[in-house]
C-alpha cells in the first residue's frame, strides 16, 4: 500500500502535532510520509520524510502562494500523490492553498465544474449529516450546487451506507421561495434535477435546525454559508463540552459518565473534510487539529481509499 502523504508544516501547531498524530496513525498500521523541513522532522520522529523548503502560511493568498512556492510542503505532497508515490494527501494548513494545489496537481474527475468539501456532522440518529459545501467555493453558480448535492450523496450512500440518502437544501425557510438570489435558483434547478441518477431523494427546503435532528442526510449550500454553519456548531459543541465539564465537576462519577456522548458529537471524531470531485483523495483538516484529529483524519483518507470512493464517483457521475 502506498503512504499517505501528510503535510507536516500545515496547521497552528506544526510540525508537532502534526507529527503526533501521523505516529499513532502509524501505530495502526497505517503508511504515512510526513512532508516538510527535514532537520525540524527528524528531530521529532523517525518515520519517512519527504523534504520540502518551503511552507505556504495561514495568511497568505492561496492560488499566488501556491505558483511562487513550488517546493511548499502542501505542493509536495500533492506532486506526491500525482506521481504515483503517494495514495492521498492531507493538510491542516491553508485551506485555499490546499484546494488550490490540489486542483494543480490531481486535477478534477471528468464533468466536476468544481471540488468541494464535504464534512459529516455527528446527529441524534446513528448517521451524521454530510454539508457540501464547507468553504471550497466561497462564491457559486446554482449548477455548482447541484453537482455538490450529487457528490454529497455519492458520499453518504458509499461511505455510510444510506441507501437513498434524504437531500435539501440550506436556506431560511421550509417554504418554496425561500432565500437569497442563488438558493432561489438552486432550489428550483434541484426540483427539476433526476436525483435518481444518484440514488437521493430530494426532501426540498431544509433549515439550521434540521442538522443535527436526522431529518436530512445530505445538505447544500454554497461554500460560504457552510463554513459558517460548521465553524458556528464546532464553537457550540466547545462552549457545551466547557459548561458541562465544569458544572459536573463536582459530582463524583458524572464526567466519566457523559464522555460517550462527547466522544459521538466532537468533531475531531467525524469532522474531518474531504475534497470531493477530485482524481485523488485530497484531506482538509483544521488548522488548530491536535493529534488525535490528525490521527482521525488519516484514517478516514484509508477509508475513503478502501471503498474506491474517486472511482465511484467518477462511476456514478459519468
Amino acid at each position: 500500500m502506498l503512504p499517505i502523504a501528510v503535510d507536516a508544516m500545515g496547521g497552528d501547531k506544526a510540525p508537532d502535532d502534526i507529527v503526533a498524530g501521523a505516529e499513532l496513525a502509524t501505530k495502526e498500521g497505517l503508511p504515512v510520509v510526513l512532508v516538510g523541513d527535514e532537520s525540524r522532522l527528524s528531530s521529532l520522529t523517525d518515520l519517512p520524510i519527504v523534504a520540502s523548503s518551503e511552507v505556504i502560511e495561514m495568511g497568505d493568498e492561496p492560488a499566488s502562494a501556491v505558483r511562487a512556492k513550488k517546493d511548499s510542503s502542501v505542493v509536495v505532497a500533492n506532486k506526491l500523490v500525482s506521481d504515483g508515490q503517494a495514495s492521498a494527501v492531507i493538510s491542516a494548513g491553508n485551506t485555499g492553498a490546499a484546494l488550490a494545489s490540489s486542483l494543480l496537481k490531481l486535477g478534477r474527475i471528468k464533468g466536476v465544474s468544481r471540488p468541494t468539501i464535504a464534512v459529516p456532522f455527528p446527529t441524534v440518529a446513528d448517521t451524521p449529516t454530510t454539508l457540501v459545501d464547507t468553504g471550497a467555493n466561497a462564491d457559486c453558480k446554482a449548477p455548482w450546487l447541484i453537482q455538490f448535492g450529487k457528490l454529497g450523496t455519492i458520499y453518504q450512500r458509499r461511505r455510510f451506507g444510506i441507501e437513498k440518502p434524504r437531500l435539501g437544501v440550506l436556506t431560511i425557510g421550509e417554504e418554496a421561495g425561500k432565500g437569497n438570489a442563488l438558493i432561489k435558483e438552486t432550489c428550483q434547478l434541484a426540483e427539476e434535477t433526476d436525483w435518481s441518477t444518484v440514488g437521493a431523494d430530494f426532501i426540498g427546503n431544509i433549515e439550521g435546525h434540521d442538522f443535527l435532528d436526522g431529518s436530512v442526510d445530505v445538505v447544500i449550500a454554497d461554500g460560504f454559508t457552510g463554513n459558517v454553519v460548521l465553524k458556528s456548531l464546532e464553537g457550540m459543541f466547545e462552549l457545551f463540552k466547557q459548561e458541562t465539564n465544569a458544572y459536573l465537576q463536582d459530582i463524583g462519577g458524572a464526567r466519566e459518565a457523559v464522555v460517550p456522548m462527547f466522544k459521538k458529537y466532537d468533531p475531531v471524531t467525524v469532522g474531518t473534510g474531504v475534497l470531493l470531485g477530485l482524481k485523488h483523495i485530497s484531506m482538509i483538516a483544521h488548522g488548530s487539529s491536535s493529534p488525535q484529529a490528525i490521527a482521525n483524519t488519516i484514517r478516514t483518507a484509508n477509508e475513503l481509499l478502501s471503498l474506491d470512493m474517486v472511482d465511484v464517483q467518477r462511476t456514478e457521475l459519468a
